[in-house]
Formats: structure tokens, C-alpha cells, sequence
């Protein structure tokens, strides 16, 4: 049985997603860190949350049966992963106070949440309505 994703759920998915987003934007604008490195961080959010969308729609379409080629799916994982390892060692390894990598690191975290809420969102709901698509009523 398929059941429609509540409207609480999905607005709190995309303002995590958002919330996220915005935070770690406005973080990268406001500090004080070399263009570079501004655009290292923007470069690994946006990297990241490509990763994980596609690997939420490729784990979907696996639970679904639908083909999903071994390379992509690991492609996915490798993106991912790679993505939250590479904002780790940059944050380690950046001349940042440790209350500003926390808030690097748990803004990147939380969009990567959103985002992976947002896309599961979207499946369910087009799963819900594609079930209980109402016929068109015919005209007399």
C-alpha cells in the first residue's frame, strides 16, 4: 500500500534543505577565507548534493526493480562519499575556529539531509498519484 507523504514531512524536508543550503551560503559569504576556498566549499555543497540525490534515485530505482547499471550506483556511493571525505579534510585542515568548521559541517550535513528528504518526497509522491490516478470523467 502506498501512502500520500504527509504535508508536515514535506515541508520539513524542504526546509532542512534549504535551511541547509542557505546557512552554508551565507557562511561561505560572510567569512573571511580566500575566494578559492570559498569556492572549494560552494563546489563540494553542490557536489554533494548531487551525489546524494542520485544515489537516493538510484537506490529507488533498485528497490523498484528498475534498472540501475553496478558502475552508477557505485558512482553514486563513491560521490557521496567522496564529497562528505573531502569537506572533512578540508575543514581539518582549514585555518577556520572550530565553531565555524561545526557550522560548515553540520550545515553541508543538513542539506544533504533536505535533499535526499526532498528527492524521496518527489518519489513518493508521484508513486501516490500515479496509483490512485483519478479517470477523467466523460462528457455527456
Amino acid at each position: 500500500m502506498i501512502q500520500k507523504t504527509s504535508n508536515a514531512y514535506m515541508a520539513a524536508s524542504w526546509i532542512a534543505l534549504a535551511t541547509g543550503m542557505i546557512g552554508f551560503i551565507i557562511g561561505l559569504w560572510r567569512a573571511e577565507m580566500l575566494l578559492s576556498e570559498k569556492g572549494y566549499y560552494f563546489t563540494l555543497l553542490m557536489f554533494g548534493l548531487f551525489a546524494v540525490v542520485s544515489l537516493q534515485k538510484s537506490v529507488r530505482d533498485k528497490l523498484e526493480k528498475l534498472p540501475v547499471t553496478d558502475i552508477y550506483y557505485g558512482i553514486c556511493w563513491f560521490g557521496t562519499l567522496l564529497s562528505i571525505a573531502l569537506l572533512i579534510i578540508g575543514l581539518v585542515n582549514a585555518s577556520i575556529l572550530p565553531s565555524e568548521k561545526g557550522f560548515y559541517a553540520f550545515g553541508f550535513l543538513l542539506a544533504i539531509f533536505g535533499a535526499i528528504s526532498v528527492q524521496k518526497n518527489t518519489r513518493d509522491v508521484m508513486a501516490f498519484e500515479k496509483v490512485h490516478k483519478k479517470e477523467p470523467e466523460e462528457e455527456i
